[in-house]
């Protein structure tokens, strides 16, 4: 129901027109995503916050991470990336992890 509510509304501020539907179509994209993840600006100076803080250490291995190649891990996958709600790991950590959970 509401996805045919917002799919009516776009069609109708589209008028018709294929570009404009393209480009708000796309823009109502983002805007969710950034909605639920937060801005990759945002997203960076968090991992950044949070490197210093955990003096560049996986969460998961304890191991010296790289600033390129670290993941942003969200303890509550319903909240928002927040200080509170990650933490970061490798990359091979976090599949690791998402396995040893059930996930793929």
């Amino acid at each position: 129901m509401l996805l045919a509510e917002v799919k009516a509304m776009v069609m109708d501020a589209a008028g018709g027109d294929p570009v404009l539907l393209f480009a708000l179509r796309r823009r109502l994209f983002i805007r969710l995503m950034y909605w639920e993840r937060g801005t990759p600006a945002e997203r960076t100076k968090l991992k950044a916050a949070k490197h210093k803080a955990l003096s560049g250490l996986c969460a998961i291995c304890g191991e010296l991470m790289d600033v390129e190649g670290l993941e942003s891990d969200r303890t509550d996958a319903l909240d928002s990336y927040t200080a509170e709600n990650t933490r970061l790991v490798h990359h091979a950590c976090h599949r690791q992890d998402q396995e040893a959970k059930g996930f793929r």
